[in-house]
């Protein structure tokens, strides 16, 4: 399976978990009248609209390059992750946080039909686990191509779609044991601040992981370098052509997910004519497009390696030249 079509998988898995979910514990919370349950059911709606937003991200962000945009639309994907991170904090944490202050203030309701709302949470943790199971098989196998660690992954990956979802899924894992101890604290005390504090909980919980997510995308938006061992790689592969004395300087950008753009400045040796130089540089970008697939749009600059503005400017950058 493809790469975006796996990842639509995912983000479809999840929105079906999540609509049958937010239904649930909304009647749960109504019914029982727990701020947890109804923080927990906002929580859902808010996932549920994250879903529709990676949605879009998936479809938009595929669109060909055209005259308007001679990059194409990868960046859409980065953009719309963004919003879903926004849909998180403002559908999820912020109703969680205002139904755990109410709560706290306010005067103390008796919980009822409480059995419904844990088989609500059972019901809804084996959903959200299945929807969860979707995410880390494609994170695993995304890691093991890559061969990385957890962390170097969602640190460097170019995929919002499936980090989202997959952060989504733990979220609301945790959070459903927020609300079960809430109310479980609750029934046995007979004291409800366990059940607003629960509340408060799950709202800062997805404050963290909203801002997080959010990070990310910013990132990614504002124009991130390609993954640091791609570019360590493709400075490698241009410093063993015969034809370059120096990689001068190198620039990448992600302009999608598994879209690279590439431009690096080389000094070629002082013996190469115009044209051995251009030749050298079509090879080089063929040759390149087939070693590294993510390589989208190879731009090669002959350049003298000791002209001192510019060597200023890569040191300002990368605080060294590269040689």
């Amino acid at each position: 399976m493809a790469k975006s079509g796996e990842s639509t998988l995912t983000v479809l898995l999840a929105m079906a978990a999540n609509i049958g979910v937010a239904i649930a514990k909304l009647v749960a919370g109504v019914l029982t009248g727990s701020s947890a349950m109804l923080s927990e059911g906002a929580h859902s709606v808010g996932d549920t609209g994250t879903e529709l937003l990676l949605l879009t991200a998936l479809k938009r962000s595929a669109r060909p390059a055209d005259r308007s945009h001679p990059f194409g639309y990868g960046k859409e994907r980065y953009f719309w992750s963004l919003l879903a991170s926004v849909s998180i904090f403002t559908a999820g944490a912020l109703f969680s946080i205002y139904q755990g202050v109410t709560t706290l203030a306010g005067e103390p309701e008796e919980h009822q039909n409480v059995v419904v709302a844990y088989v609500v949470l059972a019901v809804a943790f084996l959903m959200e686990g299945t929807s969860l199971v979707q995410a880390v098989r494609q994170v695993r196998r995304e890691r093991s191509e890559q061969q990385v660690g957890l962390r170097t992954y969602l640190r460097r990956s170019d995929d919002p779609t499936v980090t989202t979802v997959l952060f989504e899924d733990s979220t609301a894992l945790v959070g459903l044991l927020l609300a079960f101890a809430g109310l479980a604290l609750t029934q046995l005390t007979g004291y409800p601040v366990w059940d607003g504090i629960a509340s408060l909980a799950i709202g800062l919980l997805l404050v963290v992981v909203a801002y997080g997510l959010g990070r990310s995308n910013m990132a990614l938006l504002i124009g991130r370098q390609a993954d640091p061992q791609l570019v360590a790689d493709v400075t490698t592969w241009l410093r063993d052509q015969s034809e370059v004395v120096a990689v001068v300087d190198i620039l990448t950008m992600l302009t999608g997910t598994d879209r690279v753009l590439l431009g690096a400045r080389l000094d070629f040796d002082d013996r190469s004519t115009s044209d051995e130089i251009e030749n050298a540089c079509v090879r080089m970008d063929e040759e390149l497009r087939s070693a590294f697939p993510d390589l989208d749009e190879i731009f090669l600059t002959p350049v003298p390696r000791n002209d001192p503005e510019l060597r200023a400017r890569v040191q300002a950058r990368y605080g060294e030249l590269l040689g």
